[in-house]
């Protein structure tokens, strides 16, 4: 719009749009966004670790995997704990080249942060072409590699980044009655053949990866994780 200036001008001074708005908007502290986990976050002198330690009848020593965790947010409503750097060691030096690479790539895509649970999916379906082998409590894994995979999923699980899929109390009622069913209509085994924490002549489930799998009343039922052929 163009105004027409029909007086003499005899001064001017220059208005600054908006101050007070300006002014009461900056008095007013905005939300602080949370932070989110990503590579340019520096690591901090101190970070919260935890130890699992795993042996594995393919290796001749124990491992040790520890996983740092970074806590973002602190003292906020948005804090949480995410993990940072992971480190693998082991009197054994037969596996050094390939856990040292592993433990590097790993930390590195922990430190770009988003979803972790493609790492465990990756992890877990390595398999070892000379065969995988049986941990305690009758769990396969199909590899050493696949096994540090379930560590981290672990351990994500604790921080709260993976749901844990909880059993209601009654399945886990169904299942101990099922258990004590079977092992008192079969015969008494062997020393050996108790060590496992299921029955000996069990077979292995398709989902949990357990040997835990026994058929009570023509239907096929997992005594680990309840899964049955029969619904």
């Amino acid at each position: 719009m163009t105004v027409k200036i029909s007086n003499k001008i005899v001064g001017y001074r220059v208005k600054k749009a908006d101050t007070d708005a300006a002014a009461e908007q900056a008095a007013v502290p905005a939300e602080k966004k949370p932070v989110e986990m990503n590579e340019y976050i520096e690591r901090p002198e101190f970070l919260v670790g935890t130890t699992y330690k795993i042996k594995p009848p393919v290796a001749e020593h124990a491992m040790y995997i520890t996983i740092n965790d970074i806590l973002l947010n602190e003292d906020t409503d948005h804090e949480c704990r995410q993990p940072y750097e992971v480190f693998i060691n082991s009197k054994s030096m037969e596996h050094f080249q390939w856990v040292i690479a592993l433990t590097r790539v790993i930390s590195a895509v922990f430190r770009k942060g988003g979803d972790l649970t493609f790492l465990v999916e990756e992890l877990r379906s390595v398999y070892d072409p000379n065969g995988g082998y049986f941990k305690k409590g009758g769990v396969f894994m199909p590899s050493l590699v696949a096994e540090i995979g379930a560590v981290i999923e672990k351990h994500l699980k604790a921080v709260g980044l993976m749901e844990t899929e909880e059993m209601s109390e009654t399945t886990k009622r169904i299942l101990a009655e099922k258990r004590a069913e079977f092992e008192a209509s079969t015969s008494q085994a062997t020393n050996d053949e108790q060590s496992g924490d299921f029955p000996p002549n069990s077979t292995m489930c398709g989902k949990c990866n357990t040997k835990a799998v026994v058929i009570m009343d023509g239907c096929a039922t997992c005594l680990s994780c309840g899964d049955s052929k029969c619904g």
